[in-house]
């Protein structure tokens, strides 16, 4: 009988592309690794991984027991699931990957929550950009991840991995209460600061203005939205600014909104075979009643 493990191990190399980058993900020497892949190509009885240089790729025997090895760990993930269902608590650790903005809003009231109403229920939390935290998702590096979509910017889909409506974010355009700025023509001439190319609010942001008839002069490139209100609150700067970082944290600046009131969507997605998870299921309606919360 082939060994699950090693089946794994052989699915991790046809995600990763190399036993270092395998190694990196599991933990387990590049030796190791190897000695796996060899015992599991012996118990197959055909070749599974052919060299070609430094290059190793998998033969298509391999190609197809990874598609029934992934088969197998959703089976499993699903046993699993119905074992710690037939408690009426909830309990195990949901590995969770979420964007800055919304850990800032909806994390800590979710956390809150959970710890008052399911105890047993552990978050390790992951800041992650939501592109590469649903593909972490569909390899099953985490559990959940809470995600965006930019209007006209939609994230990547992955097989297997279900999408559940969180929020509606609008996206407003924020400003120095110095400033004499009432709508997005005014900041043709002001220094902007934006995420760097690449990102889906940076291509809303950029083609907002081009709509608007101008392109914009970018200054400041960072990730941390928090920079980003900084600069805004001392007038060094404007932004579009997503609805949850007002929320978030007091912004002590002038928010304008946009013709169209543009908004993000915010979403949760985890592969389906933990549907079943009550632990899952637990950190996804905490996350729920938070973003009603603030929405209230």
């Amino acid at each position: 009988m082939l060994d699950l493990h090693r089946l794994s191990l052989l699915r991790e190399l046809s995600l990763r592309g190399t036993i270092t980058a395998v190694a990196a993900t599991t933990g387990l020497s590049a030796s190791a690794i190897s000695q796996h892949l060899s015992t599991l190509e012996r118990e197959a009885g055909v070749p599974l991984l052919r060299r070609s240089g430094r290059v190793l790729t998998l033969t298509p025997a391999a190609e197809r027991l990874v598609h029934r090895t992934e088969d197998l760990l959703a089976t499993m993930e699903q046993a699993e699931a119905e074992l710690a269902g037939a408690s009426d608590v909830p309990s195990g650790t949901v590995r969770l990957a979420i964007f800055q903005s919304a850990a800032l809003a909806l994390l800590p009231r979710a956390l809150l929550r959970l710890r008052d109403r399911h105890p047993d229920v552990r978050v390790i939390v992951t800041q992650r950009e939501p592109a590469s935290a649903l593909e972490d998702t569909w390899v099953r590096d985490v559990d959940l991840v809470v995600a965006e979509e930019y209007p006209h910017h939609s994230a990547p889909h992955y097989p297997g991995v279900e999408r559940s409506p969180l929020t509606h974010d609008e996206i407003l355009l924020g400003v120095a209460r110095s400033l004499d700025v009432h709508s997005l023509a005014d900041t043709r001439d002001l220094p902007w600061v934006m995420e760097p190319r690449g990102a889906a609010s940076r291509h809303f942001a950029e083609q907002q203005c081009r709509l608007a008839g101008f392109e914009p002069d970018v200054r400041f490139e960072t990730t941390d939205l928090q920079t980003h209100a900084q600069l805004v609150e001392n007038g060094l700067a404007v932004a579009l600014l997503p609805g949850l970082m007002w929320r978030g944290r007091p912004i002590d600046a002038v928010a304008r909104r946009l013709p169209e009131r543009p908004h993000r969507t915010v979403f949760t997605a985890a592969r389906g075979s933990s549907r079943r998870s009550a632990a899952v299921g637990a950190v996804r309606s905490a996350l729920r009643a938070a973003a009603e919360d603030l929405a209230s």
